[in-house]
Parts: C-alpha cells; sequence; structure tokens
C-alpha cells in the first residue's frame, strides 16, 4: 500500500522538473531524481512527523521536506500523507504558495 497521494499540482510539479532535467542535464538523471522523490514521500509517508513547518507559507498542517535544492509540501496529518507541491528552493515561496491553495 501507498502511503503517500500526490495531488494534481504535485504530480505536474514532477512531471515538469522530471521534463527540465531531462532536457537540460540526461534522461537518466531524471530517471534517478524521480526515484530519490519517491524514496523521499516513501519515508515521509513512514514516519509523518518528519520536516519543519513554515507558518510564514502554510499552516501547520504542512510540513516542509527537501530533496536536492527542492522543497516538498505535504500534508502530514492525514492519512494517506499528501503531497501539494514540489518547488524549487531557489523560487518566491510566499509568491508560489500564495497562488497555490491547498
Amino acid at each position: 500500500m501507498i502511503g503517500y497521494q500526490l495531488t494534481t499540482e504535485a504530480q505536474d510539479d514532477l512531471e515538469a522538473i522530471a521534463e527540465y532535467i531531462a532536457v537540460e542535464g540526461s534522461v537518466e538523471r531524471a530517471i534517478r531524481v524521480l526515484s530519490n522523490f519517491r524514496d523521499a514521500f516513501r519515508k515521509l509517508a513512514d514516519m509523518p512527523g518528519m520536516g519543519h513547518f513554515r507558518e510564514d507559507l502554510l499552516d501547520q498542517r504542512y510540513k516542509f521536506w527537501s530533496v536536492y535544492s527542492y522543497v516538498i509540501a505535504y500534508r502530514w496529518d492525514v492519512k494517506p500523507i499528501q503531497v501539494i507541491a514540489i518547488v524549487h528552493g531557489a523560487r518566491d515561496l510566499e509568491a508560489f504558495f500564495g497562488r497555490r491553495l491547498p
């Protein structure tokens, strides 16, 4: 059983990241990065308290975890956990989450 769920937006984020890496780097690297993201999702599902709060961005229903330079935002208080976004940490996170209401 999968202990996590990706929102449609989070799935779109993941696909956009993979496409960018495949075009700018290599398909093999994109596959490896996707695998590492999925490993992180499983780890978060196994231990949903991992990560930290960012109350400047979202309320305490959401936690944040980093993989590479990306930030995973997820709903940790539901089963299965719900990944709502995967975004590069260099982005303006306040603007990003201001546009993306969970």
